[in-house]
């Protein structure tokens, strides 16, 4: 399993960003694959999870109605399109994955994935 997350950058608040985690090593459809974010000083958080499993999608409360995740199986890709940014989402976003057979990851924001990529920092500035 590999994953790599890319499309962070430094942008303004109310601005917006769409990250992309590219995937290998396996098939979508038995899969979850999340978003968390780590800001300095702060302990990583789940931020949205999309499962290719059971179609289950979520986010954290703090981005709902301004981030979409989304998945493009031919290209082996998830995006996470995140508008209306605040400084507040400044830190670094990694994606994860993990078999969500039975497992319903994206209940808990993906929290438990064995697999992690490098991240992709993201940084909104006032």
């Amino acid at each position: 399993v590999q994953l790599q997350a890319s499309g962070g950058g430094l942008v303004q608040a109310g601005g917006s960003l769409r990250l992309s985690c590219a995937f290998s090593g396996f098939t979508f459809d038995d899969y979850a694959i999340a978003w968390f974010r780590q800001a300095p000083g702060k302990e990583r958080e789940g931020v949205s999870c999309i499962s290719g499993s059971d179609g289950t999608i979520n986010y954290l409360d703090s981005v709902k109605d301004r981030f979409t995740i989304s998945s493009d199986n031919a290209k082996n890709t998830v995006y996470l399109q995140m508008n209306n940014l605040k400084p507040e989402d400044t830190a670094v976003y990694y994606c994860a994955a993990d078999v969500d057979r039975g497992r319903s990851y994206c209940l808990f924001l993906g929290y438990g994935m064995n697999y992690l990529g490098k991240g992709t920092l993201v940084t909104v500035s006032s």
